[in-house]
């Protein structure tokens, strides 16, 4: 076979060109079974182009995470946009997640899948974003927190759970929806909202979840206070 030809073009344009063909092949084939000839045929460069703008095969797929990282983050902060009440920058920044995620299914699969599973650095990349994520959420959280007028101090450390078990939620409902035709992006909003956000409403007005043992704790404590029975020992 002779030499792929290539036409000149600017060299910003050639390398996201040659990302884009790098991130359907990690997303679709992972990242040990892709080949540097199948990204640079799939691109339409030489092997030795592809080298020489971004280095290695290491390097290519850090470029392909932090690429697809920035996009996803720019897309959900977005569409959160920060004049929203709390409940409305979720779900808008929810459906922005999941409309991203579908739309670009080979790239979410480079950041929740292929990341992750190939160690460092390639997780610590995926886990920045995550982070990110994290806090933004847990903003959220404190600021429906203060719009209840309810205390407006929660504790730190359930916060900063609540937003953990949230994103994660997220992250495998994307996985969910696009593994199963037929559903949208806002449908998988709607059903993460409902699951979390119904019961961070109750958790606002003072009303959280207690297992049974605690519930039936706490009415035996106040039929003590209803009726000024001293507990019998």
């Amino acid at each position: 076979m002779g030499a792929v030809k290539t036409k000149r073009m600017p060299r910003a344009v050639r390398e996201q060109q040659m990302l884009d063909a790098a991130v359907r092949t990690f997303g679709q084939r992972g990242y040990m079974a892709a080949s540097m000839d199948e990204i640079a045929e799939l691109a339409g460069v030489s092997k030795p182009l592809v080298y020489l703008y971004l280095n290695s095969k290491e390097d290519l797929f850090t470029a392909c995470i932090r690429r697809e990282a920035a996009a996803l983050t720019e897309a959900v902060r977005a569409g959160a946009r920060p004049e929203l009440p709390a409940d409305r920058q979720l779900w808008e920044g929810l459906c922005a997640f999941f409309t991203h995620t579908a739309r670009h299914p080979d790239g979410w699969a480079v950041l929740h899948l292929q990341a992750r599973t190939h160690g460092e650095p390639f997780a610590a990349e995926v886990a920045a974003m995550r982070a990110g994520m994290v806090a933004f959420v847990t903003q959220l959280i404190v600021v429906a927190a203060r719009e209840a007028h309810r205390d407006p101090d929660l504790p730190e450390r359930e916060v900063a759970g609540l937003a953990e078990a949230l994103v994660g939620a997220a992250e495998s409902l994307a996985d969910w929806a696009n593994a199963t035709p037929g559903v949208t992006a806002r449908q998988a909003a709607a059903t993460l909202m409902n699951f979390a956000w119904a019961g961070l409403g109750s958790l606002m007005r003072g009303r959280p979840w207690a297992p049974p043992a605690a519930r039936a704790a706490g009415s035996a404590e106040g039929e003590v206070t209803r009726t000024g029975d001293a507990p019998r020992p």
